[in-house]
């Protein structure tokens, strides 16, 4: 509660100096003559705003106000997280006695999400990589057949993708650079035969295939085929960017189909991570790589609770809303950072 005093000659007078500074909502206290019964004086309040809204959330909460939580609220905000979700991690940051924002953010998002890279050495399963039209898969079955020979392991590259005009094509070129054989399925029969005759001799295998409707039921009768006649682990790959709401049922509906992990492409051009947090959470995915580079080389990064975390409350910008309230318009000011963060990924990655 604000309390002052004013004095002046009139009511009227008076009147309008505590509604000058106070506004139409001030609370008129006291009123008394001044000393000699010249003018009046005249006490009013007003509440504090900050300090209401305050009062209000310790009694629903049962908790004192975090600055913490609240800088990570607005960051998530800004990135367009849906309300459910948002008040989940904020809840989360509240409960954790962490006193910066972005490792409170990291350990929040620590307990609500699973992070899985995928492996980079040998795995027992093939990874069949599925998604939306345009999502990036092509590219992504590239970057890791890259990754893997860079590593010096064996892999092999299935096509599935018979759809698409030029999609062999695309990846043909990329296998070719990398001396690397690709096999080509046109169906699940196909594929089920590629696998049983090339089992055992790679360390890893990636199979690309064609970009699927989610809300269409025969392009998910047809994943589901594939999926049901080989064993493999389906990864989810979405392009970071997108709407919440709709990446969220788009995730549940190939979770449904099998996905276990999300591979979250174009991280390069993406402002606001607020579709791939709602995707992973929706589909109860965990999150694996994402892509921050159109080169095939060194164009994936693992993903971590600290390093999304960096991505969403960048260090040194999180004393207040400022990290996060990017003007608009204005140049992207967040955007050197995650580059740098990245590129310390990639260098780490790599050594």
């Amino acid at each position: 509660m604000r309390l002052k005093s004013y004095a002046a000659d009139s009511m009227a007078e008076a009147m309008a100096m505590v509604r000058e500074e106070l506004g139409d909502d001030a609370i008129i206290v006291s009123t008394q003559r001044a000393a000699g019964g010249q003018g009046v004086r005249i006490t009013a309040a007003m509440e504090e705003p900050m300090a209401l809204d305050d009062e209000i959330e310790t009694v629903l909460s049962g908790t004192e106000p975090s600055p913490i939580a609240e800088t990570v609220r607005d960051c998530l905000d800004y990135h367009g997280v849906v309300p459910g979700l948002l008040e989940r991690l904020v809840g989360r940051v509240r409960a954790l006695d962490v006193s910066e924002p972005t490792m409170a953010c990291a350990a929040a998002l620590d307990e609500h999400f699973a992070f899985a890279p995928l492996p980079s050495r040998q795995a027992p399963r093939p990874f069949l990589i599925v998604g939306p039209p345009g999502a990036g898969k092509t590219i992504t079955v590239a970057k890791l057949a890259a990754r893997t020979r860079l590593a010096g392991r064996a892999v092999s590259v299935i096509t599935a993708d018979s759809v698409r005009a030029g999609a062999m094509e695309q990846l043909s070129a990329f296998t070719r650079i990398l001396d690397i054989e690709l096999y080509k399925a046109r169906g699940p029969d196909s594929l089920r035969d590629i696998l049983d005759d090339t089992l055992g001799m790679q360390d890893l295998t990636f199979i690309d295939s064609p970009g699927l409707n989610p809300f269409n039921e025969n392009d998910m009768s047809f994943l589901r085929d594939l999926i049901d006649s080989v064993d493999v682990e389906p990864i989810l790959v979405m392009a970071a960017g997108g709407d919440p709401v709709e990446a969220a049922e788009i995730a549940e509906a190939f979770a449904g189909a099998g996905a276990t992990r999300l591979l979250a492409t174009r991280l390069d051009m993406t402002r606001r991570l607020g579709a791939i947090l709602s995707a992973a959470d929706a589909g109860q995915l965990m999150f694996s790589e994402v892509s921050v580079n159109p080169h095939v080389a060194n164009g994936l990064c693992s993903i971590n609770p600290v390093s999304l975390a960096r991505l969403i409350v960048p260090p040194g910008e999180s004393s207040g809303i400022e990290h996060a309230a990017i003007p608009e318009p204005a140049p992207v000011r967040a955007a050197p950072a995650r580059t740098k963060e990245f590129n310390a990924w990639n260098e780490a990655r790599q050594s």
